[in-house]
């Protein structure tokens, strides 16, 4: 039984990916309506429903670059990555003759398209004509490295990160996603010392708040919790997570919750912060907090990690020892999810009980 961090957004290199994508870009407003339909549908996740929007708006002779494009959008939702390509290919086929940037977006999303469908050589080709065309765009160069490198191109993926700091290297944000991409390939070390050479060259310039995290991940976790101590002031919900994180990493599993907690009473709005409670609660053997924090996680309106809570949510009620409640909603979150391995696997574990 396998419960899930924040951004196994889906946690496989792509967790890494998919932090750079927004994944509803405006998409304008006007004479548009089924387009606009379908994007609403897309982002309340009611994927099947955002199909049929695209098709009415194919019928009505709706801007056909928008409605393939949020027909891609929906069939990644449903995990079917193929058919989400195809649509993509048509969104680009519908482009003008001069490149803008709803060009670059649909292309990224090509490109994860094509990663998430296993094809990482199509992957490769179009991050390669992204940046033949904008030799400055970071995104292109560290996702491209993170699929070289899962290919087996070590070298080239490092020139691609090598490139993706230089162009920005006080992007500590880009700089971790780096490292976690390493270490998920089997490169810890490696990731670790990009870390540790941001340090050296700019720790007097860092906040508290980016020493603290890159100290997290360079698993000194005495300086992470000072210096995240520090920046806790400010209240920003990323620093009490790192702390939080920080104190569970020290195995203060009861000081860590407190600091869940008592962000928490002043912002009840926080998935992230809930699912964190959660997972510090299933690690104490709290499985009945920790079932409270995954469901009251769900209850944030506008969710962006309703898929983590909800298997979360699946998992606590097994370790509660509830199986056919479990298998209840597993069968429900299948239908959701149904290209979810992970999900998958355990559904098999709950037919056993």
């Amino acid at each position: 039984m396998t419960i899930r961090m924040k951004n196994d957004k889906k946690c496989k290199v792509f967790f890494a990916l998919a932090g750079m994508m927004i994944f509803l870009t405006g998409c304008g407003r006007g004479g548009q309506e089924n387009i606009n339909l379908g994007m609403d549908a897309v982002a309340q996740m009611e994927y099947e429903q955002a199909l049929s929007c695209f098709e009415n708006a194919l019928a009505k002779g709706e801007d056909n670059r928008l409605l393939y494009r949020g027909q891609g959008l929906a069939y990644m939702g449903l995990t079917q990555y193929e058919e989400a390509a195809q649509s993509f290919e048509k969104a680009l086929a519908n482009s003008e003759v001069i490149v803008d940037d709803l060009d670059y977006d649909i292309n990224y999303y090509l490109a994860t398209a094509y990663y998430k469908s296993g094809d990482l050589a199509k992957a490769v080709n179009v991050y390669d004509a992204i940046l033949a065309l904008k030799d400055t765009e970071r995104d292109a160069y560290f996702l491209r490295g993170a699929v070289l490198l899962e290919q087996g191109n070590y070298d080239a993926a490092i020139q691609d990160f090598d490139k993706t700091i230089f162009l920005d290297k006080k992007d500590y944000g880009q700089l971790i996603s780096i490292y976690q991409v390493l270490e998920k390939n089997g490169y810890k070390q490696v990731g670790q010392e990009y870390l540790q050479a941001a340090i050296d060259a700019d720790e007097k310039s860092m906040t508290d708040y980016e020493h603290g995290r890159i100290s997290y991940y360079l698993e000194d976790y005495a300086s992470a919790s000072t210096y995240l101590e520090r920046a806790r002031a400010n209240g920003d919900e990323e620093t009490i997570l790192y702390l939080g994180k920080t104190y569970e990493a020290l195995g203060d599993y009861n000081y860590a919750s407190s600091v869940y907690n008592s962000y928490l009473a002043e912002h009840t709005d926080s998935e992230q912060m809930y699912n964190q409670l959660g997972l510090c609660m299933m690690k104490m053997g709290n499985y009945e907090e920790a079932l409270a924090a995954f469901q009251a996680g769900m209850n944030v309106e506008n969710n962006s990690m309703l898929q983590t809570l909800q298997f979360n949510e699946i998992v606590a009620y097994e370790y509660l020892s509830e199986y056919k409640k479990a298998a209840v909603l597993m069968e429900s979150y299948l239908k959701t999810y149904p290209g979810d391995e992970a999900a998958q696997r355990e559904n098999i574990f709950l037919q056993t009980r």
